[in-house]
């Protein structure tokens, strides 16, 4: 199996408002980054969004290092979050459902065709890949507003 590294990060102007996600995948010699915006949205949605298109991205089953400085992702999956939530019916308690639930879902078939470890990351630190990401991610939202929207 290949070994990945996918950094991924989502940004938000307004929350919710206008977003952007950005990836960034290193296997050996190769990069590829990743990036792509939408209109209205929140940050949350953006963060999941990075690290699915990331996943997807990937043509074949591989073991993959994620850096993320979301904790609202590293935690579903490192302290079983989800699981629970699957287990309740998508449900946090008897009245709330899981937000997200879409993405959760994506991320969930992909984390069961790859083997992921979710490494969480301090946002806006040292992190050369985790900083590339976000520009990548503030970059989509910049560009929108340059060009006057959708």
């Amino acid at each position: 199996m290949k070994e990945v590294t996918l950094y991924t990060d989502g940004a938000c102007s307004g929350n919710p408002g206008p977003g952007g996600w950005g990836a960034v995948l290193l296997y050996k010699q190769h990069r590829r980054e990743l990036s792509g915006y939408e209109p209205h949205t929140t940050n949350n949605r953006m963060e999941l969004t990075a690290a699915i298109e990331g996943l997807a991205a990937l043509t074949e089953p591989c073991r993959v290092r994620l850096y993320t400085d979301s904790a609202y992702l590293a935690h579903a999956f490192e302290k079983k979050w989800i699981d629970n939530w699957v287990e309740k019916g998508w449900m946090r308690n008897k009245s709330t459902p899981v937000p997200n639930r879409d993405l959760w879902e994506q991320m969930l078939e992909l984390t069961r065709m790859h083997q992921v470890r979710f490494i969480l990351v301090k946002g806006h630190g040292d992190n050369v890949e985790n900083n590339r990401c976000d520009a990548l991610a503030t970059g989509e939202i910049k560009k929108r507003r340059a060009s006057g929207g959708d």
